[in-house]
């Protein structure tokens, strides 16, 4: 494919990986905050194939796995409601919650669809006025955009049978988060993409002159990963903490200013929980009072709706990289892509989803983790 190939050229990664093996020193631990990036990572064997020393540390950035139990929940009991029409992406329908999943649900007679934009869901509303149309509103910066734009939409339209039920994170909070737990290995990030083609990478420089930690910008092939892997390891060699931008075909330091302006006109920032960690302050986006009428949670009164995690799940240890999949007892046992106990297992970007696509076990992870950590001098 035009424009694909060219990014997974062998001959290209091995001169980037022998690059690496002449730059690194020193053993350094690096985290792609993206799940996509986790999947070419493990896909592709890159964090295996790395200079001895150079550990991946896999972050919390899968949308799907961060959406909080609660909110499984919430989507759970509303579908179930009579009269209601659900609308979501495909990757939320098989992630449980405490009692089963939305496409379980579906099986049993909900009227729960899949749409590929929101604006899809906005059109359901419009074809079905005796029907309350809700939208699971889920993910980063990079998905927000568009939803507020279905809001804007909804509103312009006047539809008093539209509404969403938001679980938008946001990435900046989560990584001060990470870099302040007094148990971080993480000397070095690798920014998504696709999150700063939103929002720039501006958010992103207080972070790594406060922490003294490299951030880079880097897209989702094998060479931007390569690439970006190594801009960060040049950076920690030379004792430098700069935000650098290795994706330079898809991302300015602005971002898209338009999407941003949306993006503040329809939600605002609030505290929000992340599945197996916990809440976090200022991480996520909730519906501004001026479009609140469009928010499910409220109109279907479901707020107060709590949820207990499994636990044999050690989903928060993994989205944190505190663990690896293969360190989970579950893992391959109990929980697998057809039953699975957490979100990492089911999403397309989950870690251990990754792991057991690639047929990593305990024994084929075990030479990843065989390096002891080491602490960057402060």
């Amino acid at each position: 494919m035009k424009y694909l190939d060219e990014y997974r050229d062998p001959a290209l990664a091995r001169r980037l990986l022998d690059e690496l093996e002449r730059t690194a020193t020193r053993p350094w631990r690096i985290m792609e905050v993206c799940g996509g990036q986790t999947h070419t990572l493990v896909r592709q064997g890159i964090d295996e194939l790395l200079p001895a020393g150079i550990r991946m540390i896999h972050g919390p950035g899968c949308p799907v796995c961060v959406t909080p139990l609660e909110t499984l929940d919430r989507a759970l009991s509303i579908a179930a409601q009579p009269g209601v029409l659900f609308a979501s992406f495909g990757d939320m329908l098989r992630v449980p919650g405490s009692s089963g999943d939305l496409l379980s649900l579906r099986a049993r007679g909900a009227d729960v669809r899949v749409v590929y934009a929101p604006t899809d869901a906005v059109r359901l509303a419009v074809d079905h006025p005796d029907r309350q149309v809700v939208f699971l509103a889920v993910g980063f910066e990079t998905t927000a955009p568009a939803n507020a734009m279905a809001v804007l939409h909804a509103a312009r339209l006047g539809l008093a049978n539209f509404s969403m039920l938001v679980s938008h994170v946001l990435v900046p909070p989560a990584m001060v988060t990470l870099l302040e737990s007094p148990d971080c290995e993480v000397e070095a990030f690798l920014a998504a993409g696709h999150v700063c083609a939103v929002m720039g990478w501006q958010e992103y420089e207080p972070i790594a002159a406060r922490y003294h930690v490299p951030v880079v910008v880097t897209g989702f092939e094998p060479l931007d990963l390569l690439e970006g892997i190594l801009m960060a390891v040049r950076q920690l060699e030379a004792d430098r903490a700069d935000v650098e931008n290795q994706y330079v075909r898809a991302v300015r330091r602005t971002g898209n200013t338009e999407a941003q302006a949306v993006l503040r006109r329809v939600f605002r920032v609030t505290d929000r929980a992340w599945r197996g960690i916990g809440t976090l302050a200022s991480s996520g986006l909730e519906l501004a009072e001026e479009f609140r009428a469009f928010d499910a949670s409220r109109r279907f009164g479901v707020a107060d709706v709590h949820a207990v995690e499994d636990p044999d799940c050690i989903a928060g240890s993994i989205l944190t990289g505190a663990r690896l999949p293969t360190e989970c007892s579950a893992y391959g046992v109990r929980c697998t892509p057809r039953t699975p106990l957490g979100a990492p297992m089911v999403s397309t970007e989950g870690t251990c989803a990754a792991y057991y696509s690639a047929g990593r076990s305990a024994a084929t992870a075990s030479s990843a983790t065989s390096t002891p950590p080491t602490r960057r001098p402060t």
